[in-house]
C-alpha cells in the first residue's frame, strides 16, 4: 500500500457515519435479514469503531437498498406538503363533483383548482428551496397570542 492508501484508510468516521450504518444494521434486523442478537453485536461494534474504513464490513453482507425503499419514497416529502397535496386532492374532487352535479357547459372548476394547485407548487418549492418565508418564521417557541400578551402586558 502506498502512503496515499494509508491516509485515506486513517479517516476517523464520524456519529453521522455511525448512525447511517447502524440503521441499515436496525432495518436488516426489522427485515429478518439479521436476528435481534446478530444485530446487537453488530451495533455494539460499530459504536466502538474509530475509522470509516471499518465501518464498511458491518453492512458487506447486506443489501445496499432495503426491500421497502419503494413504498417509503413517501417519507421524503414532509407532513406539512402531504397535508396541502391531501387538501388540494379533496377540494379538487368535490370541485368537480359539484360541476358534475350542475348544468353549466364550462369547466369553471378550472379556475379555483388552477389556484389550489398553484400554492401547492409554491409551497413544494419553498420547502425544496429550504428558505422560510419572513412571515412564517416563528420568533419564540411560543404562539404569536402569547408573544402578543407579553408585549402588551
Amino acid at each position: 500500500m502506498n502512503e496515499r492508501q494509508d491516509i485515506e484508510r486513517a479517516v476517523r468516521a464520524s456519529d453521522s457515519e455511525r448512525e447511517h450504518i447502524a440503521k441499515m444494521i436496525g432495518e436488516a434486523a426489522g427485515e429478518g435479514r439479521l436476528s435481534i442478537a446478530e444485530a446487537d453485536e453488530r451495533l455494539e461494534r460499530v459504536y466502538t469503531t474509530r475509522f470509516r474504513h471499518e465501518l464498511a464490513e458491518f453492512v458487506a453482507d447486506l443489501p445496499a437498498e432495503p426491500a421497502g425503499t419503494a413504498p417509503a419514497r413517501l417519507g421524503r416529502f414532509p407532513v406539512r406538503l402531504r397535508v396541502h397535496a391531501g387538501v388540494a386532492v379533496v377540494v379538487s374532487i368535490l370541485l368537480i363533483l359539484r360541476w358534475a352535479a350542475m348544468d353549466v357547459p364550462f369547466f369553471w372548476p378550472a379556475g379555483p383548482m388552477f389556484v389550489l394547485w398553484g400554492t401547492f407548487l409554491l409551497h413544494a418549492l419553498l420547502v425544496r428551496s429550504g428558505r422560510v418565508p419572513p412571515w412564517a418564521r416563528q420568533r419564540s417557541g411560543q404562539p404569536w397570542w402569547a408573544e402578543r400578551q407579553r408585549a402588551d402586558g
